[in-house]
Order: C-alpha cells, then structure tokens, then sequence
C-alpha cells in the first residue's frame, strides 16, 4: 500500500465534493502537511474554472478568502498546514460566523496517533474553532482494508462532508473539515496514486445522491407572514408613522427597498454599508441633538432591512421608541443569526431582501392614503449638519473629515468602482459625515476588528476584477501589513487609502480615563508608510490637500490606464492625532447653534 498515494486520493476526492457543491475559489497557504490537498487543488484547477490564490500568511489568506466569499455569496475552500497555520484563521472564521460568508476550512493534521506525545507542529485541532463554525467534520486519516471490494473508509468520508455541505448552504457560516495525514506525504511515481483510482471512481458514484441532500434540510429563506402580528402591521401601514431602516446588504437591495419606502413617505435612514443615502443623512449627528431625537421618538412602527449598523444612535431611538412608546419593531435580514442586543419585542422575517420587498408590495393595501410627510420636518438636521461642516468640507488642510464629507467625489473618479472600508474611526466618520449613493460598499462588520482588512479587500476585488476603493486607519495597516503583498500586482485600479492619526484615534470619541489614554488606547506609534509600499512594489502618495489628493488619484489612474503601472496605489493621509474628534465636537456645537436659531 501507498500511504502517500491514498493521501493523494482522498484530497482528490474531497476537491472534487466541494467543487461540486459550487466552490470554485480555493485559497493556499505553504506547509507539508497539506501537500496533498495543495497538489490536488493545483491539478483539478488545470483541467476546470476553479481558481486558485495563495498567500504565505494564514491569517491574511482567511481574510482574503473572507472577501471573495463576501462578494459572491459562494463557498470558498480554504487549505492550510497543520499547528498554528490552523489557529492564524480564528480571525477570520470568528468574522463570517456573525455575517454568514461561506468558508470551508481544509486544515490538515497529523494522525491521532501523533496528538499528545510532544510530536513536532501537532496541537489538537479538533474543535479549534468552537461555536465559530457551523459544523465540524473530523476525518479519519486515509486507510484501505485490502480485501474489502469497495472503499468504505473514503466512502464514510466523503459522506459525512456532504451532510455538512448541506448544513452550511442552509445556515451559511463556516465549515470545519479536519484532514489528518499520515506520512509519506510525497509521491514518487503516479502510479502510487492511480493503483486507487477506481477507489476514487466508486466512492464519488456513492455520492450522487447527495446532490439533493439539501432538501433534507428546512428553508430559512421564505418571504411570508407568519403571524397575525405581522399581518396587522400590514394592514395598519398606511396609518402608521414609520421609519425605514436601510443596513447592511448589496446595493441592489437597498435600492429595491430605498423605492419602496418612498412610497411610504416615511424617514429613510441608511447606513453607509448599503450604499444608498437620502434626505435624513447625518442622522448619527443630529440625533444627538436631543429635540430631533425625541421627535423622531414619535414613530410607531420601525421597518429595519438589514443589520449591523455602525451609528449607536440608531440602536438608542429603537430602544426608546419600542420601550417606551410601544413602537411596532420588524427586522427583514436573511442571516438566521439573532440581531436584538436590547432584547426588545421584535417581529422578524428570514429572507433574500428582494423577496422581503415583494411580500410586503403584495401584502399591503394600495387603494388607502398613506400618512406621508410626518418627519419632513427631520430633513432640515440635514441641511444643518452640511452647514456646520462646510469650512471643513473647503478647507486646504486634508483631514478626516474632509475626507468623509467629500467621499462621493472620490469614488466618482473613477466609473463602476466599489468601495471597502475599515472599522474604528473612519467607518464612524463616514456614517456621521458621507453621503454615498449608488456605490457598492463592503465592510467586515460582524465582529469589526480591525486585523484582515487589506486581505478582505483584496478578495472582493479579485473575486468580482472591479476597480476597488478601500479606506481604513494606521493602526489597522499595521496589523495586516504582511497583506500588502496582494497587491503587488492587480487587474484593476485600487486605491487604498490610510489616515494615519498616529494610534486609535477613536478613542478620542470615547469616555476612556483621560491619563492612560495615550499608553492604554492610542498607543501612538511614529510610523509612517513611504517604505512599506516601496517594499511591496506599491505606488505611493502622500497628498497635503483635498485637491492634491484627486490630481495624484486621477495620474494613479491614467497610468494603469497606459499600462505604466500593474500595482495598488497606498496613498497616506497623515493628520494630527486629535484632530477628528475636535472637528466633530465643533460641527455638533454649530449644529446646536444652527437649531436655536431656526427655532
């Protein structure tokens, strides 16, 4: 027997399960151990339209798997060596068990025969992952019973992977299949690995009929009324005051539900994740004025699409409108993951957005008036917020704000491009300050740690070959620098953008002791990032005002228009450290001023 041949099979097979099962990205980072889940993966790339991606950082390589799950919606395989390489995905797998990306987690490992005894790169994987993944499959290590007429060890195998697959296309989230190797791990001859061919050939016919194992499984994803509850809700639309929450979802959605909506005539609050505006932005702002707040507070019904929304605020008017004024609350998101950190009453409907709208276009009544214009009056906040802020907005000086404000006239400079950002502050600045419209924006929002963003970025725009915007923060750089080297080379334009406020600026935005600020939560660092794009053959720009910044973007872009370049462009926005926070405390001051004058 060949133990390094049966290896060989077994990988086969496994690739050629989830192939099947629709993967068709695959994402490698170096090690032995998986040597023959890598060759395996390398070889059925050549004779399909499977793709693969490699990156020598475990963490970065979840992260970039990361991305290109979340861009479309597919399951992606992710193949590692044993020990830590396994551990460097938590991250990520921590990530897309809130938002419901599809990872399959191929960690290999040595046999259960090396666990435990001090053998060297073997720590327990089993269950590494906890309560982060859907589902965990152990695998036994490959075997062959010589006198059994067919491959029952490979056939268990490969069953026990497909109830999983099955499990995961209903629920989402990530998969865990631990794969333990024996050695010898490398073939000499293919003969080592062909004398087990027909063992591949009767396990995989076993399998058919696992195609159709998904309907073995109840559907989450059903568009209906389920209650009299919901049903009143609907009748009583036309004489409620509503409000329409826009969160995070593909831009086509929001657009489906922003149309809808307007027909209401209700507030439309969207948050920067969906890609849509409307004439109530700035709302994390304003509601902190405590007139607006209290007169939004007089909605009874609450339509929220979507989830996970950055403002706080938005979280504090539902509790106060449910808790308080018995306001209807109704989520639509097709995560079957809870989203009511308030524990509030809540109706809920787990489905596609689309088919949310469909339902209730269906569901409503048409021939009544609906109670339009009640908060025509919170445009106005609007309109204040933009005043407040418009020396900022003009200002020589580039900062933060600057950047949030003019956001949109960034994007534009270049046709069809999405956008990612970070987390910590510039995310917050954008919900404050932006006012995105038709863009296709994508964040890591579940968890929101600010490790992996470069990779999740470099997945999206792999994945779809978009031209790509990302901003994120220093100190997010800085921990997913290795992730630069992604972008060493790109089909696209991509900008990435850091504003670099020397440390945690966002803590500038929050209560922390005043002493220990600096030492415990800035952890102000001195770097800056010339040389770091330099050493991963990056263009670089470092522009002093908002007029520089678009001439350097703009000669970035018609340069890889030309062909002169085939790199990102990391272009460094550096800021004095408190510089944010006192720009918002002023633009909230001259709201204040701004209401009691139109009062």
């Amino acid at each position: 027997m060949s133990q390094a041949g049966l290896n060989r099979i077994w990988a086969q097979a496994i690739l050629e399960t989830l192939a099947q099962s629709g993967v068709k990205h695959i994402c490698i980072a170096p090690g032995s151990r998986s040597t023959p889940l890598s060759l395996e993966a390398l070889e059925l790339a050549q004779r399909s339209e499977l793709t693969v991606h490699t990156h020598f950082d475990e963490r970065g390589l979840g992260f970039l798997a990361l991305g290109i799950a979340k861009a479309t919606q597919d399951p992606v395989a992710v193949i590692v060596t044993s020990g830590t390489a396994v551990a460097n995905l938590l991250p990520s797998v921590a990530e897309s068990g809130l938002t419901g990306e599809k990872l399959i987690l191929l960690t290999s490992d040595r046999p259960q025969s090396l666990i435990g005894v001090g053998a060297n790169q073997a720590i327990v994987q089993k269950g590494i992952f906890s309560s982060h993944v859907r589902k965990s499959v152990e695998l036994a290590s490959p075997s062959r019973e010589p006198n059994q007429p067919t491959p029952q060890e490979l056939i268990q195998a490969l069953s026990d992977i497909n109830h999983a697959l099955a499990y995961q296309y209903t629920v989402s989230g990530s998969l865990h299949i631990n794969c333990p190797y024996p050695e010898p791990l490398y073939i000499q001859s293919e003969q080592e690995k062909q004398q087990y061919q027909p063992d591949l050939v009767q396990a995989m016919d076993s399998q058919r009929h696992y195609l159709e194992l998904t309907k073995l499984y109840p559907s989450y994803n059903v568009p209906e009324l389920t209650n009299s509850s919901q049903q009143d809700i609907i009748n009583q639309l036309p004489h409620l005051k509503g409000v329409i929450l826009i969160g995070k979802m593909p831009l086509d959605d929001a657009q489906k539900v922003s149309q809808w909506a307007k027909t209401l005539g209700w507030p439309i609050f969207a948050d920067p994740q969906s890609g849509v505006s409307s004439e109530w932005a700035h709302y994390d702002l304003w509601l902190q004025q405590p007139a607006y707040f209290e007169q939004l507070s007089q909605a009874d019904c609450v339509l929220q699409f979507g989830a996970r929304f950055v403002s706080k605020r938005i979280g504090q008017f539902i509790k106060q409108a449910v808790l308080n004024h018995n306001c209807y609350y109704w989520v639509f998101e097709p995560n079957i993951s809870v989203f009511n950190p308030d524990r509030l009453p809540q109706q809920r409907t787990v489905a596609a957005i689309g088919d949310c709208i469909t339902m209730l276009e269906n569901a409503s009544p048409s021939s009544i008036n609906h109670v339009v214009s009640w908060a025509d009056k919170l445009q106005q906040p609007k309109v204040l917020v933009e005043q407040a802020a418009s020396d900022i907005q003009q200002s020589h000086q580039l900062t933060e704000c600057q950047l949030a404000l003019n956001l949109s006239q960034l994007i534009s400079l270049l046709p069809n491009a999405e956008l990612f950002i970070g987390n910590s502050l510039i995310v917050r600045l954008a919900d404050m300050l932006s006012t995105i419209e038709s863009t296709q924006v994508y964040t890591n929002r579940g968890a929101s740690g600010i490790d992996g963003l470069v990779a999740t970025a470099t997945g999206i725009q792999r994945s779809k070959n978009i031209p790509l915007f990302t901003l994120l923060g220093d100190t997010s750089l800085l921990y997913d620098l290795n992730s630069l080297a992604l972008l060493t080379t790109v089909l696209q334009p991509h900008v990435v953008l850091v504003t670099n406020n020397d440390g945690g600026a966002i803590f500038d935005l929050l209560p922390v002791p005043t002493e220990q600020k600096q030492y415990l939560y800035q952890m102000p660092h001195g770097y800056q990032f010339e040389h770091a794009a330099h050493q991963f053959k990056l263009n670089y720009a470092a522009p002093d005002s908002w007029f520089n910044l678009l001439e350097l973007v703009q000669q970035y872009l018609a340069n890889f228009e030309q062909g002169e370049t085939r790199s990102a462009l990391l272009v460094e926005v550096v800021t004095p450290a408190e510089q944010a926070s006192q720009q918002i405390k002023s633009i909230l001051a001259k709201i204040t001023e701004l209401h009691n004058t139109t009062e």
